[in-house]
């Protein structure tokens, strides 16, 4: 084998991206809110793009009418002050372009506005739930940190985070080093576990009920206790038959307390009714607002797409800098390259807005077009369908089918719904016709929602009925659908 360096050329195909291909891919992929924010800050760094006011709209309009019955009436234009010329009040745009938008004549022009970021308002928490009744309290100072400890280890559910020695360990650790540092190292006595569990108590006798527990048991008990059910039958489940309640083992139950099975199904059903996560009723997570991206709507019969873009900026080029671009001979260098640069990139912004909205328009045509019996029928009649079907009849990429469909959300008769809820495996039927997926799950919830409940529906109960209904289906699918629906089992669903 030679050694050394050698030139050799050989011919291969490279792929490369564009940047503005990233970008085009990133407009399909952006909801709504998002693309309003990318596009109010691409006017802020292009001077090429302006935003069209619906009042720029009426004015053209009023412009163009006043041309038209003015006829060959001739326009005077009005003077200029004395000591000034029309030229001297002109705004030199070519200038301002050039020296950075901050020539010294046109400052007032160009005046920064201070921007203010909303604030959003401050909301009460569970931990500032608890430290109001805390401070009603008659605690000494001693009680009152320790109590804090314990308000700020209780997690967003209203449980308690960490175990009783944990909690210690933590406390106590803070308290030797702040009185080391004081020099008082052995007069400042450490917190016991008796003292760490009368907090509990104390933190657990708070409202709501059930906050401070250290699992789910503690939470209902504590809540049944709170109820004044503690020796009723639905104190005796929580405390002494939690397993069992758990896996609906009625009968066992039943015979270990000694009474009906109907009074321990009743129980069992007051039970269900206790708040597991009593803290979240103080959360302060806001609510997620959606704001479609496209609107279905019935017209005369037929159902009609429409893009929901009302709010959504709308660009044109701004005509000030087109007539400065196009005498591009007073220009060189960054200057040239910069007009350049912008010019185009704010042409093709607007270009790739509008394939956007065409885009988004032709799936949502054919999904339509597509699911045109569950609009008219409900969600049995959705049909299978997937993006590599609508990405064929498009004529597109089914990478581009999915972009467009993530995340974006359309108003139709039936609700705001997903986009990706259109989608979905088939199975066959006795007919040779599919059925979607979605469609069985629906009608699997019926079936359970109308069973008996003294005789549930088992899965091959549920199989069975499928098939009559010309459906091929298996167990386990019908089992793997229940799970996902959240349905128990027969055996758990069926009461006395």
């Amino acid at each position: 084998m030679k050694t050394g360096l050698s030139q050799s050329a050989s011919l291969r195909q490279e792929l490369k991206i564009n940047p503005r291909l990233y970008q085009a891919m990133d407009l399909l992929y952006m909801p709504l809110l998002d693309l309003q924010q990318h596009l109010k800050q691409e006017l802020l760094v292009n001077p090429f793009l302006e935003l069209i006011e619906p009042e720029d709209d009426e004015e053209d309009a009023t412009q163009d009418g006043e041309e038209e019955a003015a006829g060959s009436t001739e326009m005077v234009e009005p003077a200029a002050p004395e000591g000034e010329t029309a030229k001297e009040n002109e705004i030199d745009w070519e200038e301002i372009l050039l020296d950075g938008f901050d020539s010294p004549g046109h400052r007032e022009e160009h005046e920064e506005k201070e921007y203010y970021e909303p604030v959003s308002v401050e909301q009460r928490g569970l931990d500032d739930h608890l430290r109001d009744q805390v401070s009603l309290l008659e605690l000494t100072p001693r009680q009152l940190l320790l109590a804090e400890e314990f308000i700020g280890n209780i997690d967003e559910n209203g449980w308690l985070a960490c175990s009783l020695d944990e909690l210690l360990s933590g406390i106590n650790e803070v308290v030797a080093q702040v009185a080391e540092e004081a020099g008082r190292g052995d007069d400042v006595p450490l917190y016991t576990m008796e003292e760490a569990e009368a907090m509990l108590a104390i933190v657990q006798s708070l409202d709501p009920p059930g906050v401070g527990a250290r699992d789910l048991r503690e939470c209902l008990l504590i809540q049944v206790r709170e109820a004044g059910r503690e020796e009723a039958i639905e104190g005796r489940l929580v405390r002494d038959a939690f397993d069992e309640l758990i896996s609906h083992r009625w009968s066992e139950i039943s015979r270990r307390f000694q009474v009906s099975v109907t009074e321990v199904q009743q129980a069992a059903d007051e039970v269900a009714k206790l708040d597991p996560k009593p803290g979240l009723r103080y959360s302060s997570a806001t609510d997620n607002y959606i704001v479609p991206d496209l609107v279905v709507d019935k017209i005369d019969g037929k159902y009609m797409v429409f893009i929901n873009d009302a709010n959504l900026p709308r660009l044109r080029l701004s005509k000030v800098y087109q007539e400065i671009a196009r005498d591009r001979r007073k220009f060189d260098g960054e200057n040239k390259e910069f007009i350049s640069s912008k010019l185009n990139s704010a042409n093709w912004m607007i270009q790739a807005i509008e394939q956007r909205r065409q885009t988004m328009l032709k799936v949502t045509n054919y999904i339509v077009d597509k699911q045109r019996d569950f609009f008219e029928k409900g969600v049995q009649y959705l049909r299978p369908l997937t993006l590599r079907e609508v990405a064929e009849h498009i004529g597109m990429h089914e990478s581009t089918v999915s972009r467009v469909t993530n995340e974006k959300f359309v108003q139709t008769p039936r609700g705001v719904l997903p986009l990706k809820f259109f989608f979905s495996s088939g199975l066959s039927t006795t007919g040779g016709e599919d059925v979607s997926a979605r469609g069985i799950k629906d009608q699997i919830q019926k079936l359970v929602e109308g069973e008996d409940p003294k005789n549930p529906l088992t899965d091959q109960a549920i199989v069975a009925i499928l098939q009559d209904q010309g459906v091929n289906i298996a167990r386990r699918t019908v089992a793997k659908y229940r799970d996902q629906l959240g349905v128990l089992s027969a055996r758990m669903r069926k009461r006395v």
